[in-house]
């Protein structure tokens, strides 16, 4: 049963609208309603509920809370333990060799942090901004931004009751335009309409390549006598080889909960490396794996970060909208750290978007807001650990952590050694050739401390509507198979956290398989495919990971 007029849709007018419920999009509809009590803002999030798609370490700053919300450390608002003890440490197999804290470079500190569920923080801004007076719609993707004259003009949420075969299944409805007189992308790294307006603006035709992590979490409940509340743990080295960037986290906080990470550059070159499996290897290390002894895995996830920092970030303002948060790539790479860049971010978008307000504009383009983020305080963040990404980049994990603290040391008194280096390829051009890469032999897992994908994506909580369309687009199938599996032996496999990809051999065949039902929406696929052949849009609202408090 087919729909007769496709085109109709239902429309609500905002002042301005947000697209996504995480740190940026709150902190900037909060910030409006704060300097303008009687401005409409409505935030439109993908996930089921707030939450349900964030996913971070977390380690926050409290720098981005302490300005938006000033009562917030009196309020018994959500899940945060002070950071008590702050440990580095760098990974051989075997060993593992601590730095003494005095040689960190001081903004690599987390004295006075907070870990916290990030999730759980988003729940509490969206009680904040409701309070105020914002409209939050859940479960409502938005896929496709609106335009007059080549502005921005709102955005439209995907239809819903689409069936595999493109045919409207009974209960059927069309998408809602949300328009506005301004719109705040806050999507994340890689959101599916950011991407789309960076390329019809051009809006990173003067910036670097935007880099890219692939970060990987698990929630574990330990025993009591194996927590140690408050201690921060961060390690480099291995399982990865010194010409594979990332790193790890363990972070102990709440009632005997342990958030543990793994992340990996995704300019990785050896097509046959599996960020999930060397995950699960490193939480076999001597320094990791007695604080799991008798402890029980409860939650799993991943997703994409940003990391090319200062020199990647695109223009954020254009004709009717701007970008805010990871959307943008504030993310602070050494620190692992975003959140306070996102609602800083957000803040000073609502900002600007507040004053063209006031003074009766609309779809235009916020050239102030461009304009000040470089000299604001989250510019200056990035700012003083910009060349770290390149450094690692060129000259390994080791040499490139040393060249890159000797850099942050020197940032500190205002000055680089380095100037301002540059990235380089984009993530999809840096992995090699299947013949020119030696396989890696992964061991198998225990299903007490190593596990593999499926069982892991079963604790993400992940669900889509069976009958819907595929959310994973690949552009030419035939590319894919003479490319991505002859040429670079079918990385897809591999590289994806949730086992979307497969290449299933019929009749001695291979055949492409995409198990969309398991995406947890990390983007790594869009990001990585040697071809840009595959392309992430957002599945029927509510789709993905259920996150209780990643």
């Amino acid at each position: 049963m087919n729909a007769p007029e496709l085109s109709v849709r239902e429309a609500m007018e905002f002042d301005t609208v947000i697209v996504g419920a995480g740190p940026a999009g709150l902190a900037a509809a909060i910030r409006l309603k704060q300097l303008a009590p009687e401005t409409s803002v409505v935030v439109v999030e993908k996930g089921s509920e707030v939450g349900a798609h964030i996913l971070s370490g977390a380690v926050i700053d409290p720098v981005g809370l302490d300005a938006l919300i000033s009562e917030w450390r009196e309020e018994e608002s959500f899940v945060r333990t002070a950071v008590t003890d702050d440990r580095f440490s760098i990974l051989s197999p075997t060993r593992a060799w601590r730095l003494p804290n005095a040689l960190m470079p001081p903004l690599m500190s987390n004295h006075g942090n907070f870990i916290v569920s990030l999730g759980e923080m988003c729940r509490y801004l969206a009680r904040k901004a409701e309070a105020l007076g914002v409209e939050i719609y859940p479960g409502f993707a938005a896929a496709e931004a609106l335009f007059e004259n080549d502005a921005v003009a709102g955005v439209a949420t995907g239809d819903m009751g689409v069936g595999k075969d493109g045919r409207h299944k009974p209960g059927f409805a069309r998408g809602m335009e949300l328009r506005g007189k301004y719109t705040v992308f806050a999507e994340g790294a890689r959101g599916s309409l950011s991407k789309g307006l960076i390329a019809r603006y051009g809006l990173a035709q003067h910036s670097e390549p935007q880099k890219f992590g692939l970060g990987l979490k698990e929630l574990w409940h330990v025993t009591p006598e194996r927590h140690r509340a408050g201690l921060v743990q961060h390690t480099v080295g291995w399982p990865l080889d010194n010409r594979t960037g990332g790193g790890s986290f363990i972070y102990h906080f709440g009632d005997n909960l342990v958030a543990v990470g793994f992340v990996v550059h995704l300019n990785y070159a050896n097509t046959y490396l599996s960020p999930f499996e060397e995950f699960q290897r490193f939480k076999t290390h001597p320094l990791v794996r007695d604080t799991f002894a008798g402890a029980k895995r409860i939650c799993y996830g991943a997703r994409a970060i940003s990391e090319g920092g200062w020199q990647s970030v695109p223009r954020v303002a254009f004709p009717g909208g701007v970008l805010a948060g990871c959307a943008a790539g504030f993310l602070n790479v050494p620190r692992i750290k975003g959140s306070h860049n996102a609602i800083l971010s957000g803040m000073l978008a609502a900002d600007h978007v507040a004053a063209a307000l006031a003074q009766g504009r609309s779809n235009d383009e916020l050239a102030d807001y461009e304009a000040a983020w470089r000299g604001s305080p989250l510019g200056r963040d990035l700012w003083r650990v910009r060349n770290i990404k390149p450094l690692w980049s060129k000259f390994g994990t080791f040499a490139g952590i040393a060249l890159g603290g000797l850099d942050m040391w020197t940032n500190t008194f205002g000055f680089s050694l380095f100037g301002t280096l540059r990235h380089g390829k984009p993530d999809f051009a840096t992995l090699k050739p299947a013949a020119q890469c030696r396989p890696i032999a992964y061991p198998k897992p225990d299903g007490r401390l190593t596990f593999d994908r499926l069982s892991s994506v079963y604790l993400s909580n992940t669900n889509h509507e069976e009958d819907q369309p595929v959310h994973l687009l690949v552009r030419d199938g035939a590319l894919q198979k003479s490319s991505e599996y002859d040429l670079y032996g079918g990385p897809s496999a591999r590289y994806c956290p949730a086992g979307v990809y497969e290449w299933v051999q019929e009749a001695g065949v291979p055949r492409f398989v995409i198990n969309a039902q398991n995406c947890v929406h990390c983007k790594t696929c869009d990001i990585k495919d040697p071809n840009q052949n595959i392309t992430w849009v957002p599945p029927e609202g509510g789709g993905g990971p259920n996150y209780p408090n990643m």
